[in-house]
């Protein structure tokens, strides 16, 4: 038997603010306490916000070293000073991984990451800014016995309240 049920596309990654509706459906609840739930006990429709983190220079350069952008908006200060954000920004895969470093991906349940699909990358994040993640759960599929798929909606907000990142995530889990 398959569990399969997906939200209205409308209603993907929808902003925090929410229908009586969605409030009655469930609660906006730490990572921790959704990621160690088991497959069954996931819904669609289960919210969940991260802790931050705040992105540095340092971040940002080694960053560039690693993947090899190193495009001057994000490691040339004097360069992007003249550029139209006016300063440095993060990478935008930086910041989605950022997002994806603060899922508390529990291992007895979180088997992968699947997939990232259909990021869009809406604002820039600044040196000193710090992201968190506020999360939807959008569909669940019973793959066999022991593990199903889970995909979320994560939409990166900076310290402004700002949507900096939007972005689905698939994840295999544990039964």
């Amino acid at each position: 038997m398959t569990r399969a049920t997906l939200a209205q596309p409308e209603a993907r990654c929808a902003a925090p603010v929410r229908s009586r509706a969605a409030a009655e459906r469930g609660s906006i609840e730490d990572g921790e306490r959704l990621f160690a739930r088991a497959f069954a006990e996931i819904s669609v429709g289960d919210r969940f916000t991260t802790g931050g983190r705040t992105v540095d220079e340092q971040d940002i350069l080694a960053f560039a070293a690693l993947s090899g952008d190193r495009h001057p908006q994000h490691t040339d200060r004097d360069w992007a000073v003249q550029s139209r954000f006016g300063e440095q920004i993060a990478h935008g895969l930086l910041v989605l991984s950022f997002a994806v470093g603060l899922l508390p991906l529990d291992p007895e349940r979180v088997v992968a990451l699947r997939r990232v699909g259909d990021a869009v990358f809406k604002q820039p994040v600044k040196i000193g800014e710090t992201v968190h993640v506020d999360g939807e759960i959008v569909r669940t599929r019973e793959v066999d016995a022991e593990q199903g798929l889970v995909e979320a909606c994560l939409r990166i907000v900076n310290d402004s309240g700002r949507l900096a990142v939007r972005a689905d995530v698939e994840l295999v889990w544990r039964s």
